[in-house]
């Protein structure tokens, strides 16, 4: 299985791809997408709307896992991390692949063992994980390989993996168009 991790930025975004079977990774590729500074918000959007659609397509993974917002963010970042989630959560729906989210901790749980592990701890375990020579850098990049070795220990282990719909009940829905009314009512 192919799975490729994004750790969204408004300013960079980590993203990285691995080959999982089960027990053993792989690294596939990994890098991080740096829209221009002085670009204005809109533009930087697209950039990363379209880097992000040439990297899925060349990558061809089988499914997308991403890190969901967290609390803690002021306002103003949270607004603009949340417009630059939409544009990646849109260039993975228009390729047609399967997502799921998983919270900060959640990742660092999977990966280190410690919900509240920092960032160089984070990198030590993927570097570690994947078999790499060097440690991938900068950080934005370990935790998307971070995000996707969070995917691939969830899918291993047999845990219920995160719903593309926090609606969905019992399925797996994918888009929109999939949902159904009672995916809505409220036991």
């Amino acid at each position: 299985m192919r799975i490729f991790g994004i750790d969204p930025g408004s300013v960079r975004t980590g993203y990285g791809c691995i080959e999982s079977s089960g027990s053993r990774w792989a690294l596939h590729c990994s890098g991080a997408i740096v829209p221009p500074a002085r670009s204005a918000f809109p533009e930087k959007l697209q950039v990363i709307h379209l880097e992000l659609l040439a990297r899925l397509t060349d990558a061809r993974p089988d499914c997308v896992a991403i890190e969901s917002l967290f609390h803690g963010l002021n306002t103003r970042s949270a607004f603009a991390l949340a417009h630059a989630r939409g544009v990646m959560l849109l260039a993975v729906t228009q390729l047609g692949l399967p997502v799921v989210e998983y919270a900060p901790a959640e990742v660092k749980r999977a990966v280190v063992g410690f919900g509240r592990a920092e960032k160089p701890q984070v990198q030590q375990m993927v570097t570690m994980l994947l078999g790499l020579a060097a440690p991938p850098k900068p950080l934005d990049v370990s935790d998307a390989l971070a995000v996707a070795l969070c995917h691939a220990h969830t899918a291993a282990s047999g845990i219920p993996q995160a719903d593309a719909s926090p609606f969905a009940r019992g399925r797996r829905v994918t888009s929109w168009r999939q949902l159904r009314p009672e995916d809505l009512e409220h036991r």
